[in-house]
């Protein structure tokens, strides 16, 4: 990572997981290998392992069928900061202070997390309890609200339905982040402190 200052710990790698939409997944394509093949997933954590479901066909399932080595890239609170008013700016501007423009106007703060891991298929007939488990997972984040129904729509979906699993192999997290006073928070600042602009 070139901006070592900006790097996060592991914890923070998961929290960012746990907290972020989707992540998206990208896999060598045997039938195209100077483009790798990338697709957007709703994912789960639990503990060390990463979970998502699939219909039993198309380009992504036949892809991950063998196991491949994965790279999933996970971006969480994404904004713009708003740390000067006008004038300010307008002062930055006539002083000729480009350096503030371009590291704290013309920038975001955000978070992310790299993973790369092995997929493994979670087959319903070996595991079942582990299918259900991840499938269980997926839904109380994604529609937390539905749970009454989950049962039933899991049965109903199981022969068109496959799970994989993705172990962490390795993490690595950064984040851009300014503090209340307008200072960017190194890795070491406390990051309890709540954006300026929430």
């Amino acid at each position: 990572m070139r901006r070592k200052d900006r790097e996060m710990s592991r914890e923070y790698g998961l929290s960012v997981i746990d907290r972020s939409a989707f992540g998206i997944l990208s896999v060598k394509d045997p039938d195209n290998p100077d483009l790798p093949y990338s697709i957007p997933l709703s994912i789960v954590r639990l503990g060390e392992k990463l979970y998502f479901h699939s219909a039993r066909d198309g380009r992504k399932y036949e892809l991950l069928q063998d196991g491949p080595q994965v790279r999933i890239v996970f971006v969480d609170r994404v904004r713009v900061p708003d740390l000067f008013s006008e004038k300010e700016l307008q002062d930055l501007s006539d002083q000729g202070k480009y350096g503030d423009f371009l590291s704290k106007v013309f920038t975001t703060e955000f978070s992310s997390a790299i993973v790369t891991g092995r997929v493994e298929s979670i087959d319903y007939a070996d595991k079942a309890d582990e299918f259900r488990l991840a499938m269980r997972a997926v839904c109380e984040k994604y529609t937390p609200d539905k749970m009454d129904f989950f049962d039933s729509a899991l049965d109903f979906s199981l022969k068109r339905l496959a799970v994989f699993s993705i172990s962490i192999d390795s993490i690595t997290a950064k984040r851009k982040k300014f503090d209340a006073d307008g200072e960017e928070m190194k890795w070491q600042r406390d990051d309890t402190i709540e954006y300026k602009y929430s």
